[in-house]
């Protein structure tokens, strides 16, 4: 099925939901108010016509001063068996970075989720193990915002001094080659 027709029948279905269609060199993204996501994916997995049985990537984009809504959460989907792709976008507020989580639908989605978490501060509700994934536990930001400062944080990291002192123990195990 061409990418146009899957973005028409989420629109018949999902009337109140679409926001916008767009087309561009063949690839077509359907802008969806960020309620309904789940229902949407549920029913992209699950209706045979469709079968987008592999999620690709989930990722966050941050538009500060650039629109309203400040951040998007962007799906992209694959259907193995019918070889067609669609991408789905969200819009998500700044006040209120929040927006369901599809990992019960695309178990992939877990790591996708937690790095958009981590770097731009958008939680995924009911995600299963929501926490950073590339930066430490203890890190304070998301390094990813257009706020975020280009030299980092005004003061070192907490375990800056711990990574160190583990590097200074650990050289005499580096390869000599």
């Amino acid at each position: 099925m061409e990418p146009l027709a899957i973005a028409e029948k989420i629109k018949e279905r999902f009337p109140d939901e679409v926001l916008e269609i767009k087309e561009f060199r063949r690839q077509v993204s359907v802008t969806l108010r960020k309620n309904r996501i789940r229902d949407i994916a549920q029913y992209l997995h699950d209706d045979p016509d469709f079968y987008f049985d592999y999620l690709i990537d989930v990722c966050g984009v941050d538009y500060l001063g650039k629109k309203e809504k400040r951040f998007e959460v962007v799906y992209q989907l694959y259907s193995i068996k019918h070889r067609h792709a669609i991408r789905l976008k969200t819009e998500v507020s700044e006040e209120d970075p929040a927006i369901d989580s599809v990992t019960s639908i695309w178990a992939g989605a877990n790591w996708h989720e937690r790095e958009a978490f981590d770097l731009y501060g958008i939680r995924f509700n009911g995600h299963p193990d929501l926490r950073r994934i590339l930066m430490p536990e203890d890190w304070e930001g998301h390094p990813l915002r257009k706020d975020y400062p280009l030299k980092g944080l005004a003061k070192e990291w907490s375990g800056f001094e711990e990574v160190l002192e583990k590097s200074k123990k650990y050289k005499q195990y580096e390869w000599q080659g």
